[in-house]
């Protein structure tokens, strides 16, 4: 039996008046009191709003009128009617926050001289119990299946498929069937199966793009007023000018995060791009997933932020619950110091949702690898910065000769334009200073003004428009050459 049956059994039958299973997947959580019901040889009886106390068989059953569908009216039978058994109670807690006198009916239920005989099971997505029940509960958390159990699943759908078209199979590789089991971790059995089955259903194969679907369904379905959003578009490093030493690190990297840490490995953690704004960070963020192909969530760290103490930790604490029901992943955090800067007078949360991040960062064991962009390096705590923390830090400068040819390139390319077609050397020495944003902007620009004019993008025109752009590292020298001067000193590798 699965854990959680176990502990189902061990708790009923020790005699918990109360028992709470929070969970989305009502069904299994039905199947297991099913089972533990038939075990003890004990009577079970399913409760709903719409359908009233009706008991469930384990075979063919004789349709039963609904009874007690109003909850005062069914905890009074309970409490002064009922016979012994187990009861499960279907969303129950809309009612227990509002009304005393239903709080008091459970707590009465409870608190009987024969309460063993009859236990009482809610069950909901979420179970917040007022504190006059919360002592009497027990929880029981329902276990989410293991990638033995997903490939079964998987297995099962395949061959449910077959049957409904004969003489043809379902079509994968190992590969993909791998990934899309690793994907499938974090869901429940229903969950996992209905993703599962609508990756297949429609072509009757299991395909690269049926794992960015289910990435994207299981987003949807994990995500409850998360400040985490799902990046739907990754770049590919082949979309990123320069920064060849975390390309190559990256790859030394890839085989041990996207397999697994086989005996005596490491998983990687994470890395801090520093840099100057526009240089190409949240590219090179992107980038790393796609690199990777896995699914890359983006933490707004300023949404963070809660009027209400305690809140804002907790937002933190489910966006890396979710990031980590979603493994493998890349989790970025863009512009980090905005959110974690020692120089902000918040009352001190700052220095929670710090500690928060560390701990996390700590002891984390999970698949998730930590990409965080800065541009303000000072404000930033050091004990974040210390090794291992991240596996790395990288410093993105503005781009050199060959890199600013690269950036135009593909942006040119990006825009249907022949790259050949322009002498890409003197535009790049017209640009030194820029930095890949300002690079594409002036593209963009002069495709405007050229569009305006009826007339192709040539030479000329970017030629002017780069020499009518001012960069950013000429406006604000200092503050860059301060920041170059930082990563030099502590010997911080380039990108």
């Amino acid at each position: 039996p699965m854990p959680d049956a176990r502990d189902l059994a061990l708790v009923v039958a020790g005699g918990a008046p109360l028992i709470v299973m929070e969970t989305h997947d009502e069904p299994r959580a039905i199947d297991l009191l099913t089972r533990v019901a038939r075990d003890q040889q004990r009577n079970l009886y399913q409760w709903t709003c719409t359908d009233g106390l009706r008991r469930v068989g384990f075979g063919l059953q004789v349709e039963q009128p609904a009874e007690y569908a109003e909850v005062e009216a069914l905890l009074r039978h309970l409490k002064e009617r009922a016979g012994p058994g187990l009861y499960a109670l279907c969303d129950l807690h809309h009612w227990l926050g509002e009304q005393p006198r239903l709080i008091r009916l459970v707590k009465d239920i409870a608190l009987r001289p024969n309460a063993a005989a009859m236990t009482l099971a809610m069950v909901s997505h979420q179970l917040p119990l007022p504190p006059e029940l919360a002592r009497l509960a027990a929880r029981i958390e329902l276990v989410l299946p293991d990638e033995a159990q997903l490939l079964g699943i998987v297995r099962d759908e395949a061959r449910r498929w077959a049957q409904l078209n004969p003489g043809t199979r379902v079509r994968s590789d190992d590969a993909t069937l791998k990934r899309l089991v690793a994907n499938l971790r974090g869901l429940s059995h229903g969950e996992a199966r209905r993703l599962a089955r609508a990756a297949i259903v429609d072509d009757g194969a299991i395909t690269e793009s049926d794992i960015d679907e289910v990435n994207r369904a299981k987003f949807r379905l994990l995500d409850a007023d998360s400040v985490l959003s799902f990046e739907y578009r990754t770049e590919r490093f082949a979309e990123v000018g320069g920064m060849a030493n975390l390309k190559g690190w990256l790859e030394l990297r890839r085989r041990v995060f996207v397999d697994g840490a086989g005996p005596g490995e490491d998983l990687p953690k994470g890395i801090l791009l520093l840099g100057v704004q526009g240089g190409g960070k949240s590219m090179a963020a992107k980038a790393v997933a796609g690199l990777w192909g896995i699914p890359l969530l983006r933490l707004d760290v300023g949404a963070l932020y809660n009027k209400y103490h305690g809140e804002t930790e907790r937002n933190l604490r489910e966006a890396l619950k979710l990031a980590e029901a979603m493994a493998p992943t890349v989790l970025w955090l863009d512009e980090i110091e905005k959110g974690l800067s020692t120089a902000n007078q918040d009352g001190g949360t700052s220095q929670r949702v710090l500690a928060t991040l560390l701990t996390w960062m700590a002891e984390r064991t999970s698949r998730v690898f930590l990409v965080a962009t800065a541009n303000d390096i000072t404000s930033l705590p050091p004990e974040l910065l210390r090794k291992g923390r991240f596996d790395e830090l990288f410093f993105v400068d503005l781009p050199d000769a060959a890199t600013r040819e690269a950036i135009l390139a593909i942006h040119l390319q990006r825009r249907g334009l022949a790259p050949e077609q322009f002498d890409l050397p003197a535009l790049a020495a017209l640009s030194e200073h820029c930095s890949g944003a300002e690079l594409e902007q002036a593209i963009v620009a002069a495709l405007y003004g050229a569009r305006a004019r009826d007339a192709e993008l040539d030479q000329a025109a970017l030629t002017a428009e780069l020499m009518g752009t001012t960069p950013l590292a000429t406006l604000m020298a200092e503050r860059i050459q301060g920041l170059r001067n930082w990563a030099r000193e502590r010997g911080v590798q380039p990108a």
